[in-house]
């Protein structure tokens, strides 16, 4: 995070929450694990898949410490933070093995602490005894982590930004009424609560409509607009965007000066504080995108992944901790970036899906002028919904994709209940990355022939679990899901 995103008193704070976790890792060793992700990118589901693998001795050869029997005991802890709501564990699971549906969406920030007991690989550190590690996984949405850019914009700024990307492609269809209404506004009126609010909520309207399943759009701050929670029909959101504004001071008095002040109140009530005690100190952490519904879209919503991507890239400070670096301004020791819902392909093409990905990620590094170190990518399933198979059609053997669709699916005409099964075609990811952008650059610039991936994006249900003779309901099927925990925290446990 760039120093100019906060003042000398949270820099100052942010210290001394980083020594209190510091003295309270030398008692009881943790990592703070970030879990976020880009709208319906599958947060809650991840988290559950994870922890229910780990407790029930999922099939994990990539996570090192379990496959060579190093570890001894997993199990969940109370969370060190008291006023911090727990992610509810148990609820999702029930969701996703016994009523075979998906949990809940992230509506705010939650908590789990999973310990786990070990055995160094080191035969020096095994001289100590066994070893203890705690993983806090921290639980946030995604809309949040993209408000954290704005801490950096005064409202001129913002009001100039969010404006430009409305009026360009399909946004601007979207954002008509809310633009058309600011059109008719003098900002230098004396101030108006109804016109203030009237604005509020058409600007909402718009980025309600951006995030549908139709468009796919991810570059949507502020995230409480989206998600009010405690603070619907506050002030500090009762405040939009003004479009061409006038390069001045806001007239006291003035809508322009009210709209102003509320847009820093959001800033200081509501985004500083989420960076100070949350964000600030994370360890580890991994975005989940749907890149693949954003292909899916077309090119419009992959270049809005790429720049949600460029958005939150610039929050983290991926590198090593020292001791010392540690004690003042904690940085983010990993990323992983995570295309979810690999399932929803074939296997062929899961390594497309990923270089697809990693094809973003490096755009948006090179945007913001990382090092990309620390950062990795990887196509992934939480959840794996679907198996594999093939069937014979004119002659030729083609993969497919066998799963339950979600009650009211529709797949050529066919609408589905919820409980038969189907085989599809799921489609192919474009083999060549640098073709792919290379057409979506030349369509975004007005000149190109975009031709849509072949790729059928159906929901489907969470799987039936089996259960053995005497039983004992198998865990969740993944893929992926130990590399990701091999990644993120497999380090900690040599």
């Amino acid at each position: 995070m760039p120093p100019s995103m906060t003042s000398f008193s949270d820099a100052a704070l942010t210290a001394l929450d980083n020594l209190a976790d510091r003295a309270s890792n030398l008692v009881n060793p943790s990592v703070r694990l970030g879990v976020t992700g880009l709208s319906r990118a599958g947060k809650t589901v991840f988290i559950s898949s994870l922890v229910h693998n780990l407790l029930h001795g999922g099939r994990l050869p990539m996570f090192e410490p379990l496959q060579s029997g190093r570890i001894s005991s997993i199990c969940l802890e109370p969370q060190p933070d008291d006023t911090v709501p727990r992610f509810q564990y148990e609820d999702h699971i029930k969701a996703l093995v016994e009523d075979r549906v998906w949990p809940d969406s992230t509506r705010a920030i939650s908590e789990l602490r999973l310990t786990i007991a070990y055995e160094s690989a080191s035969t020096w550190n095994r001289l100590t005894g066994p070893g203890r590690l705690s993983i806090d996984i921290v639980d946030y949405p995604g809309e949040w982590l993209l408000d954290l850019p704005l801490l950096d914009q005064d409202y001129d700024t913002f009001s100039r930004k969010t404006t430009e990307l409305a009026r360009t492609g399909v946004r601007a269809e979207l954002s008509e009424e809310w633009l058309q209404l600011a059109a008719t506004v003098d900002a230098d009126a004396p101030a108006d609560e109804m016109r203030a609010r009237a604005l509020a909520e058409a600007f909402t309207r718009y980025l309600r409509a951006c995030k549908t399943d139709e468009r796919s759009l991810s570059t949507l701050p502020p995230g409480r607009f989206l998600m009010p929670g405690d603070l619907d029909g506050s002030p500090a959101l009762t405040f939009a965007p003004l479009p061409d504004l006038e390069e001045k001071s806001a007239i006291r008095g003035s809508l322009r000066a009210m709209m102003e002040r509320r847009y820093e109140a959001y800033k200081t009530s509501v985004v500083k504080p989420f960076f100070r005690e949350h964000f600030a100190r994370l360890d580890r952490q991994i975005v989940l995108v749907d890149a693949l519904q954003a292909i899916n879209r077309g090119p419009e919503a992959v270049a809005d992944l790429e720049r949600a991507l460029t958005d939150v890239l610039a929050c983290f400070r991926a590198g090593r901790n020292t001791f010392l670096s540690s004690l003042v301004t904690r940085r983010v020791e990993k990323v992983l970036i995570a295309a979810t819902k690999a399932d929803h392909l074939h296997h062929e093409s899961h390594r497309r899906l990923e270089v697809l990905t990693a094809r973003l990620v490096d755009r948006a590094v090179k945007r913001i002028g990382m090092s990309g170190a620390g950062i990795d990518v990887i196509a992934m399933a939480a959840v794996r919904a679907t198996r594999e198979g093939t069937v014979k059609h004119d002659g030729h053997e083609l993969p497919v994709i066998t799963g339950t669709p979600i009650a009211g699916e529709t797949i050529a005409g066919k609408t589905f209940d919820g409980n038969e099964k189907t085989a599809i075609f799921p489609g192919d990811l474009p083999e060549n990355p640098e073709s792919f952008f290379q057409h979506m650059d030349a369509d975004a610039a007005g000149f190109g022939n975009w031709q849509k991936p072949e790729v059928n994006v159906v929901r489907f249900r969470p799987p039936h679990l089996e259960q053995t003779g005497e039983g004992i309901t198998l865990s969740v099927p993944h893929i992926r899901l130990d590399r990701a925990m091999q990644f993120l925290f497999g380090d900690r446990l040599e």
